[in-house]
């Protein structure tokens, strides 16, 4: 069906269909490829590193660290969730940000290799914080510290184990739906416990919140 198909009339007003919605702050478009909401961020922040690039030298390495902080990296990791599954094609743009905000805050050159620099400033990559994203809304899961409706959408494993001597109903690990399409596998009900369950049990069984997200960090860098 064509898109001029779709359009209602409301009264005297004709309502016509759009490739993209913004719901709060991401960009949806008809197909969910996310391209629109990467655009929006990656513009939105190169703009922002024009600035901060001008000031850099009278603020000097630490403020411009929290002014990326603040103004960068926020933006990379508002709703990154949403992100899980995307091919590295789509998400790269987002890197190349990463990239540059390192580069402006160690003054490295662009040949410069950007692995050291990351590994200085101790960021994660991109896809690694997609990763930290869902461990972490994960584990408030498991540990019942999250809404409802985030319970709802995963079960444990060993809830739905038919034979309780199986290694997968020791009850840390969550069940990953069956799906008929690799695109099923963004859903949160998918890619957050295959996130989860990637990591070992020592990360799965610490109930302290502030403990997981450190040690969590610490087991994406060293993977």
């Amino acid at each position: 069906m064509a898109l001029k198909d779709l359009s209602l009339t409301v009264g005297d007003d004709v309502i016509q269909p759009v490739t993209s919605v913004r719901d709060l702050g991401v960009y949806l478009d008809a197909e969910l490829k996310m391209k629109e909401h990467v655009s929006h961020v990656t513009r939105s922040c190169f703009f922002i590193l024009r600035r901060l690039r001008q000031i850099r030298r009278y603020a000097g390495p630490e403020v411009t660290k929290r002014l990326v902080a603040a103004f960068i990296l926020s933006r990379l990791d508002y709703c990154n969730a949403v992100l899980a599954g995307l091919p590295q094609t789509t998400i790269r743009p987002l890197q190349c940000v990463q990239n540059a905000a390192a580069r402006l805050i160690t003054g490295s050159q662009f040949h410069d290799h950007i692995t050291p620099v990351l590994k200085e400033l101790h960021w994660l990559p991109v896809t690694s914080r997609i990763t930290y994203k869902l461990c972490l809304l994960m584990h408030l899961i498991h540990t019942r510290q999250c809404p409802d409706y985030l319970m709802n959408i995963v079960s444990l494993t060993a809830a739905c184990a038919t034979r309780p001597g199986l290694r997968s109903a020791c009850g840390l690990s969550y069940q990953k739906p069956r799906l008929k399409t690799v695109f099923g596998e963004r859903a949160f009900s998918y890619a957050g416990p295959d996130a989860w369950n990637s990591l070992p049990s020592t990360l799965q069984s610490l109930s302290d919140t502030p403990s997981f997200k450190k040690l969590l960090k610490t087991y994406l860098f060293e993977r």
